[in-house]
């Protein structure tokens, strides 16, 4: 998995060919610039999603990102990020053991930025990113799923998770909460809470929800 990436970023390095694209690499991995690498560069990448799917970048903090794994404790197998962003959450949630650890990024920067930080890391070829609608990835066999996503895309998102995923699947939520969902577990505060859901607990409460209203 993302054989490549050594010698594509190795090779870009060794050039200095790095260009606007490698100083915003530089920049994003420091923490610098977010806002004005998104709107220069990787909201290009977005021009064919619809206005209210599209999730403007922002970097999950180390809090964030510890919030989510806590709320994976004692979980195992392979883990799933959908909108992975720079692949930081997949990188983590791999050095916590899970396996495969697999990142859906639509935005081809975003996604070549991800390898690139795995390799960094000297991770490469053990996690995965692949650019990918995430509405069209079949989650069927996913039992471990973060989202960072915009309220809006959550809303909508609900659905596809609900029929898809398995019962015993975990869905963890930073940032924002799923708007019909009730979590089993929350960590942290303010802009660094994460939530957690069981797949088997909000199908149960559908069906319960769906007798009552036919009772009536």
């Amino acid at each position: 998995m993302d054989d490549d990436m050594p010698e594509e970023c190795f090779s870009e390095l060794k050039t200095g060919n790095l260009g606007l694209w490698g100083v915003a690499q530089i920049a994003a991995g420091s923490g610098l610039a977010v806002y004005a690498m998104w709107v220069g560069i990787l909201q290009p990448g977005f021009r064919k999603v619809p206005l209210k799917l599209q999730v403007p970048y922002i970097p999950a903090s180390k809090v964030q990102v510890d919030n989510v794994m806590r709320l994976l404790s004692g979980r195992k197998g392979g883990f799933v990020d959908l909108g992975s962003g720079d692949g930081r959450i997949v990188l983590e949630a791999h050095q916590r053991g899970f396996t495969p650890s697999v990142g859906y990024e639509l935005n081809p920067w975003l996604v070549r930025l991800a390898r690139f930080h795995a390799w960094r890391a000297g991770h490469q070829g053990k996690v995965s990113y692949r650019r990918e609608d995430l509405w069209k990835v079949d989650l069927t066999k996913c039992k471990n799923v973060t989202v960072f996503l915009a309220p809006s895309v959550l809303s909508l998102l609900q659905e596809k998770l609900q029929n898809e995923l398995p019962d015993d699947a975990l869905v963890v939520a930073g940032r924002f909460p799923f708007p019909d969902w009730k979590p089993f577990k929350i960590e942290g505060q303010g802009v660094d809470r994460a939530w957690a859901y069981s797949v088997q607990a909000q199908r149960q409460h559908i069906f319960k929800k769906n007798n009552t209203l036919t009772s009536r």
